[in-house]
């Protein structure tokens, strides 16, 4: 579990093809300093298992689910990704419960300055906008964020300049894709009420 607090921006060190499967090298510092193989790191969001880990960096493998359902395939050497190491017990927890399951990807349809925050808005597909409510949670490549608003197609999101400086999105622009993963209590709620049988009518309800 991870909480959505970015702790190293990594650089992505060089990518290769192994069969189905797309092996890719990471620089980072912070996030290797206590980690061991088989741990879980959040790499732009999604959790994925070091399956190698040096002073400079972590290895991590791609399965055809992770490279269907977030960015991570298009990872070229010198790309930047959101890093933050699985949560210790006992840990602060400063964001929201981020479980590094990404369910979608969105793209930035566009940006606007006000004062010194930018307010970006994002475009989702349906199945990740039922469960975005405004002033709720959601990660955005790994970074927990507070929903501004939403609409039909999309929402946005105020980032304070520290957000922009220690994570990949200062970089956005204009299509830039990204990684989404709503606040999974709303899930539960969902599949809960769904399983709920048809409401017995009171007395009064009977007799009326």
């Amino acid at each position: 579990m991870f909480t959505g607090i970015v702790e190293e921006v990594g650089r992505v060190a060089a990518v290769a093809h192994r069969g189905a499967i797309v092996v890719v090298e990471i620089e980072a510092h912070a996030v290797v300093a206590d980690t061991r193989v088989g741990d879980s790191i959040a790499v732009g969001g999604a959790c994925l298992t070091a399956v190698d880990v040096a002073a400079g960096g972590f290895t991590v493998e791609l399965t055809p689910e992770t490279l269907r359902r977030t960015t991570l395939g298009g990872l070229v050497p010198g790309a930047a990704v959101n890093l933050e190491r699985a949560v210790a017990a006992g840990g602060r927890f400063g964001g929201h419960i981020v479980q590094g399951h990404v369910d979608a990807c969105g793209t930035v349809e566009g940006l606007a300055a006000e004062g010194e925050s930018t307010v970006v808005r994002f475009l989702a597909p349906p199945d990740v906008l039922r469960y975005v409510v405004p002033k709720g949670f959601i990660a955005v490549d790994g970074v927990s964020l507070t929903v501004v608003d939403r609409d039909a197609e999309g929402f946005r999101i105020a980032y304070i300049p520290h957000t922009l400086a220690h994570t990949t999105a200062g970089a956005y622009r204009p299509g830039t894709r990204v990684n989404l993963e709503p606040d999974i209590l709303g899930k539960y709620v969902e599949q809960l009420l769904a399983g709920r049988p048809a409401a017995v009518p009171t007395i009064l309800e009977a007799n009326a």
